[in-house]
Order: C-alpha cells, then sequence, then structure tokens
C-alpha cells in the first residue's frame, strides 16, 4: 500500500509571464496523511470545478442576455448573460426594488435553502425576507451573481464562442465592468432607479461604483465593510491567494474543466480559501474559540496531526472546493485588487465627493481585511452619509454576515428613512 502524499514544492518556471511559481506536487510521506486525508479525501472526490454550467438544475434562478460588453481594459465579451434571483412583488411604480449584491465566493442565493441547483442556502436569509430588515413584503429584492463569477452569469467557466469553456482565456475585468452588467440588468427589469443598493466586502466596492457610475439610479446606498480602493496590504494577501491556485500544477493555466472529479485545482483553491479566511476571522475570535488546542483525536506534536484551528481552515477549504471555480477565484480577486473608485476619476475624494445619495457607511470594528479606517476615509468623502456606523464584533471582517441585529437594526432604519 502506497503512502499517502503531501504537498511539496517544485520552482519551475510556469509557462505565463512572471518569476518562479510554486508547482504543486505529489510526493509520499506518512507525517502530513492525517492532514490531507481529512482536506481533499474524506466523503466524494472533489469536483473539478463547483460551478453552475448549463444543464445543472435552475434553482431559483432567472437568467436574462444583455448582449456584447466592452470592457475597461479593452477585452470583449461577445455576449454576457446575467442570472439572478428576486424575492418579493415589484409595485405598479417600480419604488420598491432593492439591489443586493454578493461578496467574493458569494452568488445570488442571497436567501432560501440548500437544494437542486443551490449547493448552500442563502448567504444573508436573516436580512432579507418577510418580516425580515429588508421585507420582502414591502420590497421588491434583487441579487444577481457577478460578472466572472461561477453560478450563472458569464464567467471562465461558461460556454465561449468556439463551443468550449473561456477557462483561462476569459478577459480582465474590474469592479466597473461588474457595475456595467449590472446596469443592463436594471435595463432589462424594467427598474428607473434602485430604493436601495446595499452590499458588504466586494459586493460593497460595487456599491460604491454604483453611485458613481449612475447616481440618478440609486436613491440611497449601503457599502458595508469595504473599501474605496484596494490597499497594498489588501494586494499583498490577495497574491499570496493567487499564487496558490496558479501553482496548483492541476489548474492547467486554467484549462482544468474536462478533468476528472479529484483532478482540478481543488487544493490550490483550498489554500487561497484559508489564507482569506483567516483574514476573515479576527485574532480574537481564532484565539478564544481555538487557542493552542489539537483537534480532537491528532496529536500536532511530532506525529502529523492538527491543532484544531487548522482542522477548521480545512473544514472550510473543502467546503469552497466544492462549490466554487478557481478560474473564478483569480477573476474576481483581480477585480478587486484593481478596485479603486477614484481611478481617473482624480482621486477617491474626488469621486466620492460628487455623490450626494444618502449613504448608510458600515464597518465592523475587528475587521482586519477591511479597516474601519477606510470606511472612515469614505464617509468623510460622502456628502450624504452621516458617519461610519460601527459593528461591535469580535468576528472580524465577517460580523457583516454574522452581527445580524446591529447590521439589519441599522439597515431597517436607514430604509425608513424619507429620501429627498
Amino acid at each position: 500500500m502506497s503512502s499517502p502524499s503531501r504537498l511539496a514544492v517544485d520552482t519551475t518556471r510556469r509557462p505565463r509571464g512572471g518569476d518562479v511559481g510554486l508547482h504543486i506536487v505529489q510526493t509520499s510521506t506518512p507525517r502530513t496523511a492525517p492532514r490531507r486525508a481529512a482536506v481533499w479525501a474524506s466523503g466524494a472526490p472533489v469536483p473539478a470545478s463547483g460551478a453552475w454550467r448549463e444543464g445543472d438544475p435552475v434553482g431559483g434562478r432567472t437568467f436574462v442576455d444583455i448582449g456584447p460588453m466592452d470592457l475597461e481594459t479593452g477585452g470583449h465579451l461577445p455576449q454576457v448573460t446575467v442570472s439572478y434571483e428576486t424575492w418579493g412583488t415589484l409595485s405598479p411604480t417600480g419604488d420598491n426594488a432593492v439591489l443586493v449584491l454578493h461578496a467574493l465566493t458569494g452568488d445570488s442565493h442571497l436567501t432560501g435553502p440548500a437544494g437542486p441547483g443551490h449547493p448552500t442556502a442563502g448567504w444573508w436569509d436573516t436580512l432579507v425576507g418577510p418580516g425580515c430588515p429588508i421585507d420582502t413584503d414591502r420590497w421588491f429584492v434583487v441579487a444577481p451573481n457577478v460578472l466572472g463569477g461561477c453560478q450563472g452569469t458569464t464567467g471562465p467557466a461558461s460556454t465561449a464562442p468556439d463551443g468550449r469553456p473561456w477557462a483561462g482565456r476569459f478577459p480582465f475585468v474590474t469592479v466597473r465592468d461588474q457595475v456595467q452588467a449590472e446596469i443592463a440588468l436594471t435595463d432589462a427589469l424594467g427598474i428607473d432607479s434602485w430604493a436601495l443598493v446595499v452590499g458588504g466586502s466586494m459586493g460593497g466596492m460595487r456599491v460604491l461604483e454604483w453611485a458613481v457610475m449612475a447616481p440618478d439610479r440609486v436613491r440611497r446606498l449601503a457599502p458595508i465593510a469595504t473599501t474605496a480602493q484596494s490597499s497594498g496590504d489588501q494586494i499583498a494577501w490577495a497574491h499570496a491567494q493567487l499564487e496558490a491556485i496558479r501553482g496548483d500544477a492541476a489548474w492547467r493555466e486554467g484549462d482544468y474543466y474536462d478533468a476528472g472529479d479529484g483532478r482540478g485545482p481543488h487544493v490550490g483553491l483550498g489554500i487561497a480559501r484559508q489564507i482569506a479566511h483567516t483574514t476573515y476571522r479576527s485574532a480574537v475570535e481564532l484565539d478564544e474559540r481555538f487557542g493552542h488546542a489539537a483537534q480532537d483525536g491528532e496529536e500536532p506534536l511530532g506525529r502529523g496531526g492538527r491543532y484544531a484551528v487548522q482542522s477548521y481552515l480545512d473544514h472550510h477549504a473543502g467546503k469552497l472546493a466544492r462549490r466554487f471555480d478557481a478560474n473564478s477565484y483569480l477573476v474576481l480577486t483581480e477585480a478587486i485588487c484593481a478596485h479603486d473608485v477614484g481611478r481617473g476619476r482624480g482621486g477617491v475624494e474626488a469621486a466620492l465627493s460628487r455623490v450626494s445619495t444618502p449613504a448608510l457607511v458600515m464597518a465592523v470594528d475587528t475587521d482586519r481585511l477591511y479597516l474601519p479606517s477606510q470606511s472612515e476615509r469614505m464617509a468623510a468623502a460622502l456628502p450624504g452619509a452621516d458617519g461610519v456606523h460601527l459593528v461591535r464584533s469580535d468576528f472580524g471582517h465577517d460580523g457583516f454576515l454574522i452581527e445580524h441585529d446591529q447590521v439589519g437594526g441599522a439597515v431597517r432604519e436607514f430604509l425608513t428613512r424619507t429620501v429627498p
């Protein structure tokens, strides 16, 4: 019986541009067997991609073709489809529409159970629904999957004009391109303006671009736990995630969709998720929740076992690898790195100073990815903002998804304000 495999580093130069790249290869050793088995080999083999593909169950999705798109950096998509979900009923005057924008690994399944077409339950179901802060008995809620994503909207896993997946050929998209696709969706839905555009993290970046690109179509905006311009620190954390995926030999320059289960770049994608998830949580939570404790039944001291916090990260790596797509992770992360609402507009302050829309700027006090100081910069520049609403949480960045009472209460109150 052969020994279980572990990760090793091969400093072979990558075929695409850049310096020496990390290639994940398989070698034999018994030391890390428990960890590798726990992460990637448990249960059914990990699919090459967790992307939604044509022919899969549709679930609650609706699709609209918005035609061709010329992209900010010069690329072109000859045909773009946007996948979205809705809740509630649009009023006869169309004045009750709310646009909710998801974060990096979110999708259009904002609320509702897991089921065919939706591997996980809704990611903000405490905020949206009957009687919730965004009450679907009052508001018509729309949640699109982002351009470049992997859950129905055109992205790397989608079919290109030659009949093959776009894969590594998918063009570079920016947050502005993503918002342009959402504006086209708005036109297709016949909505003149949104009563509220709200989103956290990467979704909050799109909220800000909405306010600058189409100020007459946004009556309230709520950027949550986000930034107006990606910082050097944020780009640095993202770089490690990008290289983890590109360094997986199974990535194959993005051309892995025909690989069998267990043969895609799930190791690199999982490592990227572990890096990201560490930034999503706070040191306080990880220390108090896990500390130096060993994982149950394992001995990390010289025997290849894991600490409890390592098991926690392994769990999240495995979950994402089964429901997301490595190429989409690359495309969306690159868009996040490029995010700068002030690019070509005289800087962040100049761009935001022209937005008169009422704004609810929210930050999480323990967020170590999108710092509260970045929200303070936004609030200071936005004429319609009344300072920063600070969410108190031990959970770090993910507090915007967890602290339902604080986030929901602020959004509920904001929606009741009279808009001039």
